[in-house]
């Protein structure tokens, strides 16, 4: 009988089951496992988290982000998994003691799409339309645009918020590009924001392990994306030192453009009426290009403090 070389942790969504099936099909072209050995060798094991578990409220109100990693990460911890895989724009700025994000898979498109029950873009939203959301960054940038629109709480996985759209009880939402496109989901008229700065580190797959799992280290290794790892760096570094969580209306991105960093990121005021954004580029060399990169993270993070000052949303 075939034993466990890695054993995965995962959310128990359809889209968080699609990320670590890809994370596992990523180790096995890199390591050459047969796809009928699969489930053997790195089965997936699916953890309800508290995040999930909520439904009748926001997240901000039961306790931020966090709630979707903490079950997982405590597997780790418990030694009932080897790695975890994570939507990396859910995971909180600071990590447990002992754990570490070791790989990230090559990001998607981190930017957000706005689908509408007309399939009209969102710039010709009927006045005082209701947008469908729970997120507060998403909020906070579409009442920066649109004032008058309703904000109604809009919970759930990708096929449950598209579901609530289709029975009326918002006319558009707002969902992240990367998610749809993993799912195999193109909704009708969905519009790309490409305007918009998207969730720090939306679009990338990361994968946690214990600091001591060495040997794991050394298989997941092969798997990891140097130029998005590199970017999430810079944005966690941006989280981190705002104090970001999904409390906070923070958006960023940062992108490698051959040796050159580039970063712009933003935090608002939840009714879009203050925002503060910043931007930077700057040549990475690959000895230090992490640190680096967290470092410029860290840098735009305090030039936002010292701007914003007083009207920085505190939580």
């Amino acid at each position: 009988m075939t034993r466990p070389l890695v054993r995965i942790a995962s959310r128990g969504s359809p889209l968080a089951l699609t990320q670590s099936r890809l994370v596992r099909a990523a180790l096995a072209k890199a390591h050459g496992w047969a796809e009928a050995e699969l489930e053997a060798l790195a089965p997936i094991i699916a953890i309800k988290t508290t995040g999930d578990k909520i439904q009748d409220r926001p997240l901000v109100d039961a306790g931020g982000k966090g709630l979707f990693v903490k079950e997982i990460e405590e597997a780790l911890l418990q030694h009932e998994a080897d790695i975890a895989v994570h939507s990396m724009k859910d995971m909180p700025a600071i990590q447990p003691p002992g754990l570490t994000i070791a790989a990230v898979l090559e990001r998607e498109d981190p930017h957000d799409v706005f689908i509408a029950s007309d399939k009209r873009p969102f710039a010709r939203l009927e006045p005082n339309a209701k947008l469908g959301t729970s997120s507060v960054r998403r909020q906070a940038q579409a009442l920066r645009l649109r004032p008058d629109l309703e904000i109604v709480s809009l919970r759930g996985n990708v096929e449950t918020r598209l579901a609530k759209l289709a029975r009326g009880e918002a006319d558009g939402i707002i969902l992240a590009r990367a998610g749809l496109s993993r799912l195999g989901i193109r909704p009708d008229g969905a519009e790309i924001l490409n305007d918009w700065l998207p969730a720090l580190c939306q679009g990338a797959i990361g994968i946690e392990l214990r600091e001591s799992n060495h040997d794991v280290a050394k298989l997941i290794a092969p798997i990891d994306h140097g130029d998005t790892h590199v970017a999430i760096a810079c944005e966690r570094g941006f989280l981190a030192t705002l104090d970001g969580s999904c409390r906070t209306p923070i958006a960023g991105h940062a992108r490698l453009d051959g040796q050159k960093l580039e970063f712009r990121g933003e935090v608002l005021t939840t009714d879009g009426r203050n925002a503060w954004t910043v931007s930077r580029a700057i040549p990475l060399t690959a000895a230090n290009a992490r640190d680096a990169a967290e470092a410029v993270g860290r840098d735009a993070a305090c030039e936002i403090l010292e701007r914003a000052g007083d009207k920085l949303p505190r939580f």
